[in-house]
């Protein structure tokens, strides 16, 4: 058994093969569509999910409470009395707090549960980077108190370099104004995308056309000095577009020399506010 438990949400955007090989606990964030309730135990498969939004239909997501992240800690509780949580970013859902809330509860039912909560201030795939960069601390004999400070020490360093294809979502999910969404689309402007150090997505440019769009991220990458060691990675996330991030992915490997990836969907919750045709890149740099 491990030492201890490593939790995250279902918003980490990880392939599933990749939660079952390292035994990551996750919590499920919900996703409606036509007043169908997704994430917990029904599941909308994600081509189909995204074929959807290309209908026109428009999911909502909402944030895990505490009664639910709390039953997710019973149950890991039974399978180990050490957990740690990487949530997703206090700046974009309120999951957060509900595990504080749950843990705490958790302290005052079971008085030999260990249990550290920790505002990743990442989304999508940057979460799933500080997920596997905990796991491999693990796996090298690191304490659950020793990964909980270097994540609080690194995670705003975790970059994450968005473009959409459609401002439509933007504007639903207040980010970009109804004029902005409408002027953007029928000039082809395409936004580009961070999570600030507060954990909110912000708008820092704009390109026109799709191609200009994704070269953006690269030079993004660039501007933000990626880490160059052994065992950089960098994770690639995309809306059902996946000749785009392999597009993205050469120019990578083309301009700085990076050779390890993960392309992955972008998940329902993440896509829920992005659309289909999103690209993110998610690394380790100087800085945010």
């Amino acid at each position: 058994m491990d030492r201890f438990k490593i939790v995250t949400d279902s918003t980490a955007d990880l392939p599933q093969a990749y939660y079952d090989q390292h035994r990551i606990g996750c919590i499920n964030l919900s996703y409606i569509i036509d007043g169908v309730i997704y994430g917990q135990g029904k599941e909308l498969d994600i081509e189909d999910f995204y074929a959807e939004m290309r209908k026109g239909k428009m999911p909502t997501t909402s944030q895990v409470n505490p009664d639910e992240a709390k039953a997710k800690f019973e149950e890991y509780y039974k399978e180990n009395k050490n957990i740690l949580y990487l949530a997703f970013s206090s700046g974009l859902s309120g999951t957060y707090s509900s595990g504080v809330i749950a843990a705490e509860e958790m302290r005052n039912e079971h008085p030999d549960i260990n249990i550290i909560v920790i505002d990743t201030l990442c989304a999508s795939m940057g979460e799933g980077l500080i997920v596997n960069k905990a796991v491999k601390m693990r796996a090298q004999g690191k304490s659950m108190e020793e990964i909980a400070a270097w994540v609080e020490l690194n995670k705003l360093k975790v970059v994450h370099a968005l473009t959409v294809d459609d401002l439509n979502h933007l504007h639903r999910g207040g980010r970009v104004s109804k004029a902005a969404a409408v002027i953007g689309t029928m000039v082809a402007m395409k936004p580009q995308l961070h999570v600030d150090n507060d954990g909110k997505l912000a708008v820092i440019g704009k390109t026109r056309g799709r191609k200009k769009s994704l070269d953006y991220l690269v030079d993004y990458m660039e501007e933000k000095n990626a880490l160059r060691g052994a065992d950089d990675e960098v994770y690639i996330i995309h809306g059902d577009s996946i000749a785009d991030a392999e597009y993205v992915r050469e120019q990578i490997k083309a301009r700085l020399g990076i050779q390890n990836f993960l392309i992955h969907f972008a998940g329902n919750v993440i896509g829920a506010h992005t659309g289909p045709g999103i690209i993110g890149t998610f690394f380790m740099g100087d800085s945010r």
